[in-house]
């Protein structure tokens, strides 16, 4: 366990409750909608007469496209508000300590080592992700992503950086570093935590097909089972920034030139 990191003890009986409760109204107005919101693009999708297989989902889409500047506050609105979830974890966790990054390691005091098991989970997670989005697709399981439907304009790529950076801020931090906290706090297990929070993540990535929804909860076990032994999200922020980065940069730059994405 890193020495960065502040200890977290389980709440007294009568405060167990509402620290859960808490929980689920943050991802309520966070993932947790979006998970709703996932699920019922799926029903959607399968019950479309188009083969799942066939269908296309989107991401990174333009907002104006005859308006770039229009579209360009589109895109960062798209960034920015959903990290206002992640304030809020922060600023419920300082009731409890007064740094609550240090609790989850959401820092920058060991850069090297945190860069370095990063790198390492993206390559670990990616490589196999990548096949298995694959296969889901060849089994008729999964829908076909467009990572990246931005225009060829000068702030493309930054944005699409951007993104990935959001995203993973977003969902490890909350995802895990709060999460994990919280009901660390209320006395789960580690299995019950680790479990759960990958299935969330699972939920509000069905939107892609049921490959999608496998292939995220198989990361948040991973990511899990490290933040347990580590308590530091920090390597997760990393290793999610990086997948997505090469998932939206190396679409928007590979996509045109290939026909198996």
């Amino acid at each position: 366990m890193s020495g960065t990191t502040e200890p977290v003890t389980v709440a007294p009986a009568a405060q167990r409750r509402r620290l859960v409760t808490e929980t689920v109204l943050v991802l309520g107005v966070s993932l947790g909608a979006s998970a709703i919101w996932a699920l019922l693009s799926l029903i959607r999708k399968v019950t479309n007469p188009t083969p799942l297989a066939q269908q296309t989902t989107a991401m990174n889409t333009s907002r104006a496209p005859e308006r770039p500047w229009l579209d360009l506050a589109y895109q960062l609105a798209d960034i920015l508000l959903p990290l206002v979830p992640v304030l809020l974890a922060l600023f419920l966790l300082a009731q409890d300590w007064p740094r609550p990054h240090r609790v989850m390691g959401f820092d920058l005091s060991r850069p090297g080592r945190d860069v370095a098991l990063g790198l390492v989970l993206a390559a670990v997670i990616g490589l196999p992700g990548l096949g298995l989005y694959l296969l889901a697709r060849e089994l008729g399981v999964n829908t076909t992503i467009s990572a990246a439907g931005l225009p060829d304009i000068w702030w493309g790529i930054p944005v699409l950086i951007l993104a990935a950076v959001g995203n993973a801020v977003l969902e490890e931090v909350l995802m895990v570093g709060y999460l994990f906290t919280r009901w660390a706090q209320a006395g789960w297990s580690t299995i019950a935590i680790i479990v759960t929070s990958a299935l969330v993540r699972g939920s509000y990535h069905l939107y892609q097909g049921f490959g999608g929804f496998i292939g995220n909860v198989a990361m948040g076990l991973i990511l899990g089972w490290v933040y347990a032994r580590t308590r530091r999200v920090m390597p997760l922020v990393i290793a999610h920034t990086v997948l997505d980065v090469v998932a939206f940069v190396g679409y928007a730059l590979v996509a045109p030139h290939v026909t198996w994405l």
